[in-house]
C-alpha cells in the first residue's frame, strides 16, 4: 500500500534582498501561533551519492502586521549548497509539513549586481513545484561568469557576459567542452570590454561543434587560470530552460570529414549553465 503524502501546511509568501537573502511570512491559527520551537526547516535534495543537508531557521512573530503571522528570515551570510532545498513547517509535536508557495516579491533580484567585494556568491530563487510546494533554488559561485545577450546568426553564436570575482586578461578564452567523449574543446577568444575588464564577448563558430552532441561553455579569464562555468543566475527566473529558447541554425561542417548535416542551438540547462545542442537534421 503507498505511503500517504505529507500534509501540506500554510502558504508563505517569500521576499528577496539584492544581497541574496529571503524571507519568509506565513501565517497560523493563534494556539499554532505561539509555540516557540516554530521554525522553517529547508532540506536539499540527495545528491548523486545520496547525501543532504537541512538548516533550521527559527519563526517569530511579526508585530506589525495580524494576528498568527510569523517570519523566518535567511540571511545571504548562511551558505546553502548547490541544489534545490525543499521548504517544510515545523511545529512542536507534529512532522514536517510542506509548505505552499505565496506571493514571491523578486524585484531585488532583477539584474541584481554582486559586490565586487565578496569571497563567494550565494544566488537563491524560491519557486513552486510541478507538484504546488515552495522550494528554493541555489547557486554557490565564485568567480562568476554570468552571460548577458545572445546573438545567433549563420555559423554560431555572439555571447556577451560579465565576469565577477575576477579580470578578463588579454589571454582570455571562451571554451566549449564536450559533455561526453575525449575530444579537445573548442577554444575561442574573449575579448574585455569596459574600464574595469568585466565585460566580455566571444563569437563561437558551430563547424567544429558539428562531431559532439552536447557542449557546455567555459570562461578562462587568464593563462593558467581555472576556467568559470558560464551561466545565467542573476534573475529571479529559477528555471531557465523551457523559458528561454533560441533558434536552431544549420551548421555546414567541413565536408572533407564525412559528418551528416546538423543543426546547433543555445541552451540552458536544468541548472541555468549556458550550453550548445547538436542534432542531425535527418
Amino acid at each position: 500500500m503507498p505511503p500517504k503524502p505529507a500534509q501540506r501546511g500554510p502558504a508563505a509568501d517569500c521576499t528577496a534582498d539584492s544581497a541574496g537573502g529571503l524571507t519568509f511570512d506565513l501565517r497560523l491559527p493563534a494556539a499554532e501561533a505561539q509555540g516557540e520551537d516554530a521554525g522553517l526547516l529547508l532540506r536539499r535534495r540527495p545528491g548523486p551519492s545520496g547525501e543532504t543537508e537541512e538548516v533550521r531557521l527559527p519563526l517569530t512573530p511579526v508585530q506589525e502586521a495580524e494576528p498568527g503571522t510569523l517570519r523566518a528570515a535567511l540571511p545571504s551570510t548562511v551558505r546553502l549548497t548547490e541544489g534545490r532545498w525543499n521548504v517544510f513547517l515545523v511545529l512542536p509535536g507534529c512532522p514536517p509539513r510542506r509548505l505552499a508557495p505565496g506571493v514571491n516579491d523578486l524585484r531585488s533580484l532583477v539584474d541584481r549586481v554582486p559586490h565586487e567585494s565578496l569571497g563567494w556568491l550565494g544566488v537563491r530563487i524560491p519557486y513552486a513545484t510541478k507538484h504546488g510546494n515552495l522550494s528554493v533554488r541555489a547557486w554557490m559561485r565564485w568567480p562568476h561568469a554570468e552571460a548577458g545577450a545572445l546573438r545567433v546568426s549563420d555559423g554560431g553564436l555572439t555571447l556577451h557576459g560579465r565576469l565577477y570575482g575576477a579580470q578578463v586578461a588579454e589571454t582570455a578564452r571562451l571554451e566549449a567542452w564536450p559533455r561526453r567523449g575525449d575530444d579537445a574543446p573548442v577554444v575561442m577568444e574573449a575579448a574585455a570590454e569596459g574600464a574595469g575588464r568585466r565585460e566580455f564577448d566571444a563569437v563561437l563558430p558551430y563547424p567544429p561543434l558539428a562531431g559532439n552532441r552536447l557542449w557546455d561553455l567555459w570562461l578562462r579569464p587568464a593563462e593558467g587560470a581555472e576556467a568559470v562555468r558560464v551561466a545565467r543566475i542573476l534573475d529571479d527566473v529559477p528555471d531557465k530552460k523551457r523559458i528561454f529558447t533560441y533558434p536552431a541554425q544549420a551548421v555546414d561542417p567541413d565536408p572533407s570529414a564525412g559528418r551528416p548535416a546538423v543543426t546547433a542551438k543555445p541552451y540552458y540547462t536544468l541548472n541555468n549553465d549556458l550550453a550548445i545542442r547538436v542534432d542531425r537534421t535527418h
